[in-house]
């Protein structure tokens, strides 16, 4: 099938899911930076990963991991690791997630890929720039999973890469081989003084059907 516009694809019957979804994804989806007064739940975070965690990573490693800061303790202890343009909008936000990957996901891997486990196992002992490799391909599709799974339980997100990184790994991960990846907000966002939306590639800039 060949469509003469971008739009013809949506009368297809067999449209996956409707287009208010798809809006809800990605079309009208924003990253926030200003948050309403209402909390995000234990149950709702359990509820995002559950969503998450089935996504495809590469042989199945799934080396993403998620710590999220909700309690003021905790906010506390990430606030000087913020770069000062992030503190006010994480500080207001319910709940934030410290999205990291794991470089010892070779220890699940019984658990995760046992046809594999043993000989993967073997080979990425002596090689730990394929370790970092993999790890961050993987946990990178990861962290996109979980902001569509996000958006798709009526939450907003707010992405960021500005923060210390290294501090983030001595102050929550100290003792693992866990690594921050990036942060992202997590709420129900106040669109109010938002900035028009910036441009996207259109399709013929950005792809090619070969």
């Amino acid at each position: 099938m060949v469509y003469s516009k971008v739009e013809d694809w949506r009368a297809e019957p067999d449209h996956a899911i409707s287009d208010a979804a798809l809006d809800a994804i990605f079309r009208e989806a924003r990253t926030l930076r200003k948050w309403r007064d209402k909390p995000v739940t234990p149950a709702l975070l359990m509820a995002i990963y559950d969503l998450t965690r089935w996504g495809p990573t590469e042989s199945n490693i799934c080396p993403a991991r998620f710590h999220f800061i909700v309690s003021p303790e905790a906010k506390a202890r990430l606030q000087p690791l913020l770069d000062e343009g992030n503190i006010a909008q994480t500080m207001a936000a319910p709940a934030t997630a410290i999205v990291a990957y794991d470089l010892d996901f070779a220890a699940t891997l019984p658990v995760l890929a046992p046809r594999s486990a043993e000989k993967m196992q073997a080979r990425l002992a002596g090689d730990p720039a394929k370790v970092e490799l993999m790890a961050t391909r993987s946990a990178g599709l990861q962290g996109g999973y979980f902001m569509v799974a996000a958006r798709a339980l009526g939450l907003d997100c707010g992405p960021m890469s500005g923060f210390d990184r290294a501090g983030v790994d001595r102050e929550f991960f100290a003792g693992t081989q866990i690594k921050s990846y990036f942060l992202c907000n997590l709420g129900y966002g106040d669109r109010e003084g938002l900035r028009p939306r910036q441009a996207r590639l259109g399709f013929d800039d950005a792809c090619k059907i070969l």
